[in-house]
C-alpha cells in the first residue's frame, strides 16, 4: 500500500471506528481528545479498531503501539508514519 495522507490516515481511523461505534458522533471528538473516552470505546471495541485499521492500512499494530491510538490525530499520525517508513 501507499504512504497515506493524513486526510487519508483521518479517514481510514473514523471509518473505522463508525464500523465499530455505527452512531459514533465526531462533532463531539477533538483532534487531541482521548477518543476512547469521548466515544465509550471498551476495551474489546479497541481490539476491533485495531484490527480494523490493520486490515484496511495493512499497519501492524502492537500492544507497545496502542498509546500511539490514543487520540485521532496521534492515531493518523501513527498510521502515515508506519506507511511512510515501510521496508
Amino acid at each position: 500500500m501507499k504512504p497515506l495522507t493524513n486526510a487519508e490516515a483521518l479517514t481510514a481511523v473514523k471509518e473505522s471506528i463508525t464500523q465499530i461505534i455505527p452512531d459514533a458522533d465526531f462533532t463531539r471528538v477533538e483532534p487531541d481528545d482521548k477518543f476512547r473516552d469521548v466515544l465509550e470505546f471498551d476495551s474489546l471495541d479497541f481490539l476491533g479498531l485495531v484490527e480494523r485499521l490493520t486490515e484496511r492500512t495493512g499497519v501492524r499494530i502492537d500492544e507497545e503501539d496502542y498509546p500511539e491510538l490514543t487520540t485521532l490525530s496521534d492515531a493518523a499520525r501513527f498510521l502515515v508514519e508506519r506507511t511512510t517508513h515501510r521496508s
